[in-house]
């Protein structure tokens, strides 16, 4: 099965958040500003959807809640809304092409989403990742 490799900006300014220099999961990482208590740093996430590898220098103990902002305009990216599973609030990035990524803001909870603006991005998108269908000579 083939990743789902996102592509991500800030949903306010628009800038990027793929850092192409720092890889994970061999992939470049979307790379965003992180506050845990009065300590500021940036965190790179893999951009793989379901993968949970980061790389800060900031050490984030497990079950902690971190604030995410964009590097760029420094707006908050945490939503009013709270993570199903734990409670946290969601951080969220939008896709390059539409739609968005939510992610829990606690550290080592696995809450996700993953929502395109419309159903045929959505349909192309998992045909490619998964070829579905891709050959039509192909039965079965």
């Amino acid at each position: 099965m083939e990743n789902i490799v996102v592509n991500v900006k800030c949903p306010y300014c628009k800038r990027s958040f793929m850092d192409e220099e720092t890889q994970i999961d061999g992939y470049p990482s979307v790379r965003v500003n992180i506050q845990l208590g009065n300590k500021a740093s940036t965190l790179n996430l893999s951009s793989i959807y379901g993968s949970y590898n980061i790389m800060s220098e900031l050490h984030i103990p497990e079950e902690e809640m971190v604030l995410f902002f964009c590097p760029g305009c420094q707006a908050s990216l945490l939503l009013k809304d709270l993570c199903e599973d734990c409670k946290a609030p969601l951080a969220f990035f939008e896709l390059k092409n539409g739609g968005k990524v939510q992610i829990c803001s606690r550290r080592g909870c696995k809450y996700h989403s993953l929502d395109y603006s419309n159903l045929s991005q959505k349909i192309s998108s998992l045909y490619s990742a998964y070829e579905v269908f891709a050959d039509p000579s192909r039965k079965g």
